[in-house]
């Protein structure tokens, strides 16, 4: 199309994760109120963006397209003008994501570069991160459903201290003094925080002494998701070592980080169908990465996945899919080293550090079994 306007600017530069932004224009698309549908498109638009481009090309398209509901809206386009209408540039923009920026915090500047700026914690530098985070968040209305702001028709503001210290049981918590934070009231208040996060889908101006903008429509997984985001992004680049789990039960929980792989593996276990054991591998795996997990939360994690594969070798032999010796293979680990009888013959002086590579071990085992019993399903004849 020839009016068709370019996605290469930096103003297209992302500013959230990509199928974020899908699902959220998909349930957006679906509102049958073509006024309101345009209203809450720009509003994102403006949000998931760098620049205000974006927003301002979707307002064009969508003007060329006449607004059925509303007697007084744009006439239609003539079928010969080759023009965008809303329709289209979201179709296109759809389709072009994947190639489209991510937006991401400046370079180091000189002094950084040139080591001329002092050092600080990997954790208080998070702190701080944190804590101008959540303002720029809230400011956005993305806590407006337990912590409106003071409007000035208020006559009962909320008690932002009171609504963490409920949480959290510490007082004096509001406004945010990450100077005074130790680590754990830190962490404590990146999970409080998730819970609390809703992303508005609408707004209203309140004009009156300037009282500015008002939130509503919230949506709970867009903004957690959107929240967890932001800030596992700000703790990567802080070095802290945690990030908050996207999934299992633990969604919304610090947990410790590892390499790419093992978190794929987690992902893929935690959204393997849960017919078999699905409900202890998701228990394990809660426990096994929750920060400040001892050895006994290891080892425990340890034995809940080996009673997983332990159930799964029944289903495994009545398909023929594994013999006595990859049997006994997979379970002489659990056997020998002392997890589960505690009998004389068990190893018992090893290195803690071992529960890691037996937690991996077992969890991979369990993906391998995961697959067999999938091809099975798969290759078995429906019985009428």
């Amino acid at each position: 199309m020839s009016a068709a306007v370019s996605f290469l600017s930096a103003d297209y530069e992302l500013r959230w994760p990509r199928e974020l932004v899908v699902r959220e224009l998909a349930g957006l698309r679906a509102d049958p109120d073509a006024r309101q549908r345009q209203d809450r498109i720009t509003f994102l638009l403006e949000e998931v963006f760098l620049g205000e481009t974006p927003a301002h090309d979707f307002t064009v398209a969508a003007s060329r397209r006449p607004v059925l509901d509303d007697p007084w809206g744009t006439p239609p386009v003539p079928p010969d003008v080759d023009l965008e209408d809303e329709q289209g540039f979201l179709d296109r923009l759809i389709a072009e994501l994947p190639q489209l920026r991510e937006h991401h915090e400046p370079a180091p500047y000189w002094p950084a570069r040139h080591g001329r700026q002092h050092a600080v914690s990997s954790t208080a530098t998070a702190a701080q991160r944190f804590a101008a985070l959540i303002r720029d968040l809230h400011t956005r209305g993305y806590f407006d459903r337990t912590l409106p702001p003071l409007c000035v028709d208020d006559r009962d503001p909320i008690d932002e201290s009171a609504v963490l210290a409920e949480r959290l049981g510490l007082p004096e918590l509001w406004p945010l003094r990450p100077e005074n934070w130790d680590e754990d009231t830190f962490f404590g208040l990146v999970e409080v925080f998730h819970d609390l996060a809703v992303r508005p889908r609408e707004r209203n101006l309140h004009s009156y002494n300037g009282c500015g903008w008002h939130y509503s429509g919230f949506g709970t997984d867009t903004g957690r998701a959107r929240y967890r985001w932001r800030v596992n992004r700000l703790l990567a680049s802080a070095g802290v070592g945690l990030r908050l789990a996207e999934d299992g039960e633990d969604t919304g929980r610090l947990v410790r980080t590892v390499d790419d792989a093992r978190t794929d593996l987690v992902e893929r276990a935690l959204a393997a169908p849960s017919e078999t054991g699905g409900d202890r591998v998701q228990h394990a795996i809660a426990r096994f990465r929750q920060r400040g997990a001892t050895a006994e939360d290891k080892r425990m994690a340890v034995i809940a996945l080996f009673g997983v594969l332990e159930q799964r070798s029944v289903l495994l032999k009545a398909t023929e899919q594994i013999t006595s010796k990859d049997e006994s293979d997979l379970f002489n680990i659990a056997n020998n080293f002392a997890l589960r009888h505690h009998d004389v013959q068990q190893k018992r002086d090893y290195d803690p550090i071992f529960l890691d590579w037996m937690f991996w071990w077992y969890l991979a085992a369990i993906e391998v079994t995961n697959q067999v019993l999938a091809r099975d399903r798969a290759t078995t004849p429906a019985t009428s």
